[in-house]
């Protein structure tokens, strides 16, 4: 029978379809790129972006040049803009907020033809640690309440180049996705004096049957009420509620267990396109006094974490107007598929 799920960290409802049966074969996900004569993250193109913000690079190289690990640059058509001042207006029930932030692109690799699976670990090490560098640095500014990191791999996951990249927004306000986390996560620790993910890692240990991949710092696994085929969950073991706070090693475990738990999906799903989004805590000196005054500390009740999300099915009328995802997939199958596959 089809079952409905709460997920208490979404704080929604999600219908498992069970009778369907879905195996990853029975999914359809394929769109390919246009063939790129020149591409712009590629070395030795460095003009064809704007000028670069940060980067990784060999000794005796020069900014816009060839020579670097990782590289970033702003986007060239950005969402939000660092000139805005952030000016809020109000009309009448209305409101809007001049679209003060910034919008940069992490060029991963030199590389062309390579995604995370190919990276060495102290190539995905450096993509990481430059994930920190960005965050610690855009959080300088009281202006940005929030940092969102994530990556779109594959055309039908929204990249619209091939070349391996991740983006950085950084908001005035706090999007309603991570508000209604931190709101879910602040009000089970007034009520239980425990960190809401922590209980949940605790929990999948536990049951196991939806654990992918587990090592001594990390965990992986398939969420309870998973709203997509194959959705993934990581998570530091112990808890940490900023991701840019992590250290060197906590960096190089990363880096493997994440390489294993992509190829893993790699292998299950013939390359999938999927969103990978970095979940960490907001900007404390963007709060206002008065809400840092009501809140209990933040590094105890929220739990850095990476969603992975699949594009294997498409939303359609019924997930826009009621909220609820239906999810072809049974989670407890997903994470057999994904724990089981022999990769190499």
């Amino acid at each position: 029978m089809p079952e409905l799920r709460f997920d208490p960290l979404q704080n929604q409802w999600v219908i498992i379809a069970t009778e369907r049966e879905t195996r990853p074969s029975d999914l359809d996900y394929r769109a390919k790129y246009n063939h790129v004569t020149a591409c712009p993250f590629c070395e030795g193109n460095e003009s064809l972006t704007p000028p670069e913000i940060w980067a990784i690079r060999d000794p005796n190289t020069f900014l816009n040049s060839p020579g670097w690990k990782v590289r970033v640059v702003p986007n060239k058509f950005p969402a939000l803009k660092i000139e805005a001042t952030g000016r809020r207006i109000k009309t009448g029930f209305y409101e809007k907020v001049e679209g003060t932030g910034t919008h940069e692109v992490i060029i991963e690799t030199p590389e062309h033809d390579v995604d995370l699976t190919d990276f060495t670990p102290e190539q995905t090490k450096l993509v990481l640690f430059t994930y920190q560098e960005r965050l610690k640095e855009l959080y300088k500014n009281p202006l940005f309440k929030y940092i969102l990191i994530f990556k779109n791999h594959g055309k039908r996951a929204g990249a619209s180049l091939a070349h391996s990249h991740s983006q950085v927004i950084a908001m005035p306000i706090i999007p309603r996705n991570v508000s209604l986390k931190l709101q879910v996560a602040k009000k089970h620790f007034q009520k239980k004096k425990h960190c809401l993910i922590c209980e949940l890692i605790q929990q999948e240990r536990k049951n196991k049957v939806r654990v992918i991949s587990l090592d001594g710092r990390f965990i992986a696994w398939t969420p309870f009420a998973s709203r997509f085929p194959f959705e993934i969950f990581i998570a530091p073991i112990k808890h940490n509620h900023r991701f840019e706070e992590i250290g060197n090693n906590d960096l190089e475990s990363l880096s493997k267990f994440l390489k294993d738990v992509l190829l893993r999906l790699k292998s299950v799903l013939n390359d999938p396109p999927y969103n990978f989004i970095l979940n960490t805590s907001q900007n404390l000196k963007a709060c206002s006094k008065s809400s840092k005054d009501k809140l209990p500390a933040i590094k105890y009740y929220y739990h850095w974490h990476i969603e992975i999300i699949p594009r294997l099915t498409r939303i359609a009328g019924f997930e826009w107007g009621s909220g609820i995802y239906i999810n072809p997939c049974v989670p407890e199958a997903a994470a057999k598929y994904l724990r089981d596959v022999k990769i190499v």
